[in-house]
């Protein structure tokens, strides 16, 4: 956010903000003082992360309060980027610098010669430039080839050309950490930075000091620092060296969703939703909750399989693609058909295959018998949702409506006209269906209900399934 978009009435001089009795904090100080506000009231530190309130959320907020630099351990997709990036919201709205400089200089202590030169020269008349909190994170991707420089600074070559002498502060370009100074600075997969460099940031981060080409420069940084890290990485790629791990005050272990329900809400909270307007109008697609909890029990499942690779984990992102590819093959299933109205049914499952094969690794032995795991996964899940939401009682008159000759026939080709037809020929069903829909009685819902149905009956072997391709026939078993 520009300096242009801050209110009017923050100082522009040294002098004025004195005047205005702004006090200068520590960062940590800040991020805590706005954290007590929070919980003072019973708010959570930042929204958008769900599945963690009895778990990491007390952690993060004692490490907060206590004002500890925090590392995250814990597999892909279990929100650490999020929560560290979401701690910003506990900083002040604004910041005042000294203008002009490059490592955010406090007015009232200034770090830079820069900074330092120019409140010299011009005393309370020195201009204030104003910060946005968002402005002040910084990040980085740990790799093996970051360097030094990347993160603390280097000479700079044509600062000298100019006319510096080496040992001036002025011939240095700073790295990412002094320009997160008075800030929150953060490193991603912190174990694959090389072990030299992770001695460089212990230089920086504790004894306030750096070397550049063997001149000492003193900068006292004022920076909280989070890192995230997997376990698996410790063995894999590199290691965090122990006086850095020493550094952090608190080490959070992070996990995946204990909960269907959770996952369904982080699911419909991250999945982009669809919203189609064709020639003929609106398309209106849901996804109904049955079929969600399927889509998330499928990732649970799959965390618990012996035939995928536990070690690189099954990420949330994983129930989010899924979901969201089950959404658009219902929503291409009703654009041939012409619908407007599109409810996600259980052949629309098929399109789980391919937004799963990328996030899912299958053990080593079972190469080859990936899409034979990926169906009975989903078949697993299906089941479990069905034995969940519909009583084994509801479906008895179902299961003697089609031992008495009732055949009924589901895919693709099969319009919502055809399957929500076939309650009205068999009235057994209309208990069950109801139960799932809560009471819609469009075609589409009673539709989507009507298959879940008999695909749930079927694998619990209560109906036999003929299937040739994307139709299939659904029969009694006598």
């Amino acid at each position: 956010m520009a300096d242009t978009d801050r209110p009017a009435h923050l100082a522009s001089t040294l002098g004025e903000l004195r005047s205005s009795g702004w006090v200068s904090r520590p960062v940590k100080q800040e991020v805590r003082e706005h954290a007590i506000e929070k919980v003072a009231a019973g708010e959570p530190l930042f929204e958008g992360v769900s599945g963690y309130e009895d778990t990491v959320m007390p952690q993060l907020e004692n490490a907060v309060l206590a004002g500890h630099d925090v590392i995250f351990l814990g597999e892909r997709g279990q929100a650490k980027t999020r929560m560290i990036r979401s701690l910003t919201g506990l900083l002040d709205e604004w910041m005042p610098i000294i203008a002009g400089s490059e490592i955010n200089d406090d007015p009232y202590s200034p770090v830079s010669k820069h900074a330092r030169d120019l409140i010299a020269e011009l005393g309370d008349d020195a201009p204030i430039h104003w910060v946005h909190r968002s402005e002040r994170f910084g990040e980085k991707l740990a790799t093996p080839d970051t360097s030094i420089a990347d993160l603390i600074g280097e000479v700079d070559p044509i600062k000298v050309a100019e006319g510096r002498y080496l040992s001036d502060e002025l011939t240095l370009h700073y790295g990412l950490v002094p320009r997160t100074n008075r800030g929150i600075f953060a490193i991603n997969e912190l174990p694959d930075l090389s072990e030299r460099i992770q001695v460089g940031m212990l230089n920086v981060l504790e004894e306030r000091d750096i070397q550049i080409r063997g001149y000492k420069i003193r900068l006292p940084l004022d920076v909280m620092l989070l890192a995230s890290a997997n376990p698996e990485d410790y063995t894999n790629r590199g290691r965090i060296i122990t006086p850095l791990k020493d550094r952090f005050g608190s080490q959070i272990r992070t996990h995946y969703p204990l909960e269907v329900h959770t996952e369904v809400e982080i699911m419909r909270q991250e999945a982009v939703p669809l919203q189609i307007t064709t020639a003929a109008g609106a398309v209106d697609v849901d996804v109904p909750d049955y079929l969600a909890d399927v889509v998330a029990t499928f990732s649970h499942l799959a965390r618990s399989s012996n035939h995928v690779n536990q070690r690189s984990g099954v990420s949330v992102r994983l129930s989010v693609a899924n979901y969201e590819a089950l959404a658009a093959n219902a929503l291409r299933r009703g654009l041939r058909a012409g619908e407007r109205h599109v409810v996600a049914r259980v052949d629309d499952l098929d399109a789980l295959a391919a937004s799963s094969m990328g996030k899912i690794e299958i053990e080593s032995l079972e190469e080859g018998r990936e899409g034979a795991i990926m169906e009975n996964l989903i078949k697993g899940a299906v089941l479990t949702v069905f034995k969940d939401v519909v009583p084994p009682e509801q479906t008895r008159a179902v299961v003697d409506a089609f031992e008495a000759g009732a055949v009924a026939h589901t895919g693709e080709g099969v319009t919502t006209e055809d399957l929500a037809r076939l309650v009205e020929e068999v009235d057994a069903l209309r208990t069950p269906v109801t139960i799932l829909t809560g009471g819609d009685e469009s075609p589409a819902a009673v539709a989507a209900a009507a298959e879940f149905v008999l695909e749930g009956l079927h694998l619990s072997k209560r109906l036999n399934k003929d299937a040739s391709g994307a139709c299939a026939t659904y029969r009694g078993r006598t």
